[in-house]
């Protein structure tokens, strides 16, 4: 699932049932609630949730990735493993189409500094500068 507008992405993440914490994705949820970039986090099962969060401040990858780091166990199904394949790739697509570099968490400024630049700037006065001084 995916918010077209504004880059704003939901994606359901799930979890592995064989981890020791039953309740981990209760944990995990609480985990990301407060970080930047996540906009919501709702638990839809006892083995999956879903997060809603904003592309140009964090990836699928840096939250799943921050996820395995503190200890919780994402379900590694096959078809878990393509889904997250193609979710790394298209995101990373489309934060490269906006002007964000690989490997930059947070590219919101550099997008709006980018189309700053290509913007007309300077003197407007299209006249030669011999006449623009004239008088």
């Amino acid at each position: 699932m995916e918010d077209k507008k504004n880059n704003f992405k939901v994606r359901e993440l799930a979890f592995d049932p064989a981890h020791p914490d039953p309740d981990q994705v209760q944990a995990a949820a609480l985990s990301l609630a407060d970080i930047t970039g996540i906009l919501e986090v709702h638990v839809t099962s006892t083995q999956s949730l879903r997060v809603h969060y904003e592309l140009l401040e964090i990836r699928l990858e840096q939250i799943e990735t921050g996820l395995i780091d503190a200890g919780f166990h994402l379900s590694n199904k096959l078809m878990h493993k393509i889904k997250r394949a193609l979710h790394y790739y298209t995101e990373e697509v489309e934060r490269a189409n906006q002007g964000c570099a690989k490997g930059n968490s947070n590219c919101t400024r550099k997008v709006f500094i980018e189309h700053y630049r290509h913007g007309q700037h300077g003197c407007r006065d299209h006249r030669p500068n011999h006449w623009r001084h004239y008088l």
